[in-house]
């Protein structure tokens, strides 16, 4: 796996890439344009014109993101997650444990009437179809897997708040603290040369892990490692979790 100064190259043709995108930056870019994204670091590489957007995800998750370098290929590509005939698999650290191991919200989920930018669930939203399935299990959190049927805005944070299970850090649909040693180790000493505690994990842990479909007749699948900061998180829950 390759690694450019800002993400991982996870498999590339002449066709098209797949990366594994940081939390922190965007997909695609803003309306403003003044922020790097992946699209635009791919276009100073192979030029503007030459890079399709097949997809996207928020700049907050980490994980895989396709993009076309053919405009055919971006067609197909395009009407293949447009028709739900993708695989597409998260992993998220959640607070608090569902309700059940495993499960399928189905929740119709629509645009928040007051609060901007956000989504709710609603009977009369977008319908939309989230399965999920607990990994583990700690004292404060649960390590979940979920895929996901549908693409709506923040549909993986949304039903996971409907769960009663919000994403961590998650600053719109959870209580957005970031993750401490010193919450999960009960004997825990500030290093003589640190001010205050450094965050293990402070951005929003939902990481898309897996996709896969099918090209011309050839069967793809790619899975994204996750993030150092993730890790770390994990490991710091199975020592003291």
């Amino acid at each position: 796996m390759r690694t450019s100064n800002a993400f991982q190259v996870v498999f590339q043709s002449a066709e098209f890439i797949v990366v594994n995108k940081p939390s922190g930056l965007l997909s695609i870019p803003d309306r403003f344009g003044k922020e790097a994204s992946v699209k635009s670091i791919l276009e100073e590489q192979y030029g503007k014109g030459n890079v399709f957007t097949v997809h996207r995800i928020d700049r907050d998750t980490s994980g895989l993101l396709v993009f076309a370098f053919d405009a055919e290929v971006h067609k197909q590509l395009n009407t293949l997650f447009e028709t739900r005939a993708v695989v597409k698999k998260y992993v998220t650290l959640v607070l608090g444990t569902p309700p059940t191991p495993q499960g399928s919200i189905t929740t119709g989920i629509a645009e928040h009437p007051v609060n901007k930018g956000t989504m709710q669930v609603h009977a009369a939203g977008k319908p939309s179809h989230t399965e999920y399935a607990v990994q583990k299990t700690y004292k404060q959190y649960s390590f979940i897997e979920c895929e996901i049927h549908t693409g709506r805005t923040h549909q993986i944070r949304v039903h996971m708040q409907h769960l009663g299970c919000p994403v961590v850090c998650d600053e719109l649909y959870g209580d957005g603290k970031p993750v401490l040693v010193s919450n999960l180790k009960k004997k825990f000493n500030l290093s003589k040369l640190q001010e205050e505690e450094r965050p293990i994990l402070n951005r929003l842990a939902l990481h898309a892990n897996y996709l896969a479909f099918t090209l011309q007749e050839q069967e793809y699948s790619f899975t994204a490692p996750l993030f150092k900061d993730m890790q770390a998180t994990l490991q710091q829950l199975d020592k003291h979790g």
